[in-house]
């Protein structure tokens, strides 16, 4: 009971310090001008600090919403946002800026900052000292990262961005065609051969020429063959020879002994 009280005192402490230092900060800024505001927060980005630059535009944002900076403030602070590791943030700023100005010059960017967002909003403290495979992770951030990326090319397919874009979809392509195999493994180990059948077949069909391809069809080919499908399972077999010819698991769906 001691230790939670302690905890909870702890918490309220940092709340009161953070809104301290908000009120400070208001304080000291009180009569500055907007050209003050955007040179400071623009320095205080550039020099990684990026708390204390976001800070300081919100406070440019509310004192004035209307002036020469709010269009340039508002699309700084999406990429404040993004470094300070606040990617919900980040997100909200930026779609807000795509639907008040989907006509700037620099909208491009936008998006692909929303893409890159998501791309490592799921790599974490953990994920830096113990390194994971992402295709074991939920991908929802993986297909939200994908589709903002495919949006940018869909809409600026000259912009500067589109490049690196198309390189992060590829990887993104691959890692949820990886995604999915794992998940057709693990119905294949627990014998859920309709499961793992629906997962393979979502790899064949929607990541084709991905690395994946080969095994999901291998695992196609075996859980058909154990389920009695042998039709579907020789046709599976006839793609696999035809397309990966010297594929380990051809042997291996011809040696498959069903019980």
């Amino acid at each position: 009971m001691k230790s939670r009280l302690s905890l909870t005192l702890y918490i309220l402490l940092l709340s009161l310090s953070g809104c301290s230092i908000f009120s400070e900060i208001e304080d000291r800024t009180a009569k500055w001008s907007a050209d003050q505001f955007y040179t400071e927060a623009k320095e205080m980005l550039e020099a990684g600090d990026y708390e204390t630059a976001i800070k300081y535009y919100e406070l440019l944002e509310a004192r004035y919403p209307f002036g020469k900076y709010a269009q340039q403030a508002q699309l700084d602070i999406i990429y404040a946002y993004y470094k300070y590791e606040e990617p919900e943030s980040a997100i909200v700023a930026a779609d807000h800026f795509i639907k008040l100005y989907p006509r700037h010059p620099k909208v491009d960017y936008v998006y692909y900052l929303k893409g890159l967002v998501n791309f490592n909003r799921d790599q974490g403290v953990l994920d830096r000292l113990l390194p994971l495979d992402r295709s074991q992770r939920e991908q929802s951030m993986a297909l939200d990262s994908f589709y903002a990326f495919a949006e940018l090319i869909e809409r600026f397919p000259k912009s500067k961005y589109s490049k690196e874009a198309r390189q992060r979809m590829l990887y993104l392509r691959n890692t949820l065609a990886n995604s999915e195999l794992h998940v057709a493994r693990f119905y294949m180990k627990r014998e859920a051969y309709v499961a793992a059948v629906n997962r393979a077949k979502t790899v064949v069909e929607s990541y084709q020429r991905t690395p994946a391809v080969p095994e999901a069809l291998v695992i196609l080919a075996k859980a058909y063959k154990i389920m009695g499908l042998n039709d579907l399972s020789d046709n599976v077999l006839k793609v696999l020879k035809l397309n990966y010819p010297d594929n380990e698991g051809i042997t291996e769906v011809i040696q498959l002994v069903v019980k």
